[in-house]
């Protein structure tokens, strides 16, 4: 286990962010709240994660104590514009049908906030689709039902597995956390005890 100096809250529903969080030997408590992510449409778009996630930790700012709060945003960009969570198997269709057979970012941004001071930060990568056929998003979306992600694919599930041949950067900015960016902005913080 990871020794920390204060108490980690991560503010996110998300189970491959725990996962991740878990896997990495970190200790945490999650709280969650429901923050409006709506942001400018003028924002360029590689801004809008950690935009995102720090709107998210100000949603707790009068609540924390002794406490290091993570929060987090992923965003799919494809063409010039950003794929959010698809709301049925339509939007869902569609987006993969947009990512097939080209290449994307993801970016997730990243807000650690103390009583005293928020650190922000972000990481890139990028992400290489084969041409998908109608049957493998089609088998896809029934299958994992992937309404929870934004562009409406886990790289850690078939569609990720049978369909992504290269990434460039990070497997876990992909899944919604660059743990090795939380890890070394927590030592930064002095919040890790080594």
């Amino acid at each position: 286990m990871i020794k920390l100096n204060k108490k980690l809250i991560l503010a996110s529903n998300s189970p491959r962010r725990k996962e991740l969080m878990t896997n990495a030997g970190f200790e945490f408590e999650i709280r969650t709240k429901d923050t409006n992510e709506n942001f400018s449409s003028e924002m360029p778009l590689e801004e809008v994660p950690v935009f995102l996630a720090q709107k998210k930790a100000l949603a707790f700012k009068d609540e924390i104590e002794d406490e290091v709060f993570l929060c987090a945003d992923t965003v799919v960009i494809v063409e010039n514009q950003i794929l959010n969570k698809p709301a049925n198997y339509e939007e869902a269709f569609a987006m993969l049908r947009l990512l097939s057979g080209k290449n994307h970012h993801v970016v997730t941004g990243i807000c650690l906030m103390m009583k005293d001071k928020m650190v922000l930060s972000s990481d890139k990568a990028e992400v290489s689709f084969k041409e998908l056929t109608d049957r493998e998003i089609d088998y896809y979306i029934k299958t994992c039902k992937p309404f929870d992600k934004a562009g409406a694919y886990g790289v850690q599930d078939f569609i990720g597995l049978v369909g992504i041949p290269k990434i460039v950067g990070s497997h876990f900015t992909i899944m919604g956390l660059p743990v090795h960016l939380v890890y070394q902005k927590l030592l930064e913080m002095g919040v890790i005890i080594n």
